[in-house]
């Protein structure tokens, strides 16, 4: 937290691309200053359902909100973390939660 009170949160929002062929799913991560991880993930929602209704995609009302160490942000500051136990091998982990093969990036 600063002086003011407020400290940087990153929170990730869920969409889901509707009328867009095979209906991907986007993750969001946007950063705010808030008093709380609470009120950042309520600033957050207000921006997800602007974003959701002038992209016509549908907002999944589902928000983590992570907080970020120190009171500025920094060239390679992490803006997101999430742990998730699982009992997958490193290679089949990546294929199930990130390298599914139905991703919209470059290769």
């Amino acid at each position: 937290m600063t002086d003011d009170g407020l400290g940087w949160y990153g929170v990730r929002c869920v969409f889901r691309w509707i009328d867009h062929g095979a209906q991907p799913y986007e993750e969001r991560i946007t950063l705010w200053r808030a008093a709380s991880a609470a009120q950042a993930i309520e600033l957050a929602g207000r921006e997800a359902r602007d974003y959701a209704r002038d992209n016509g995609v549908e907002h999944l009302r589902f928000a983590q909100a992570y907080t970020l160490s120190g009171d500025r942000i920094t060239q390679g500051a992490e803006v997101f973390s999430l742990l998730r136990d699982s009992d997958l091998k490193p290679e089949l982990y990546l294929d199930a939660f990130f390298d599914t093969g139905q991703e919209h990036q470059a290769p």
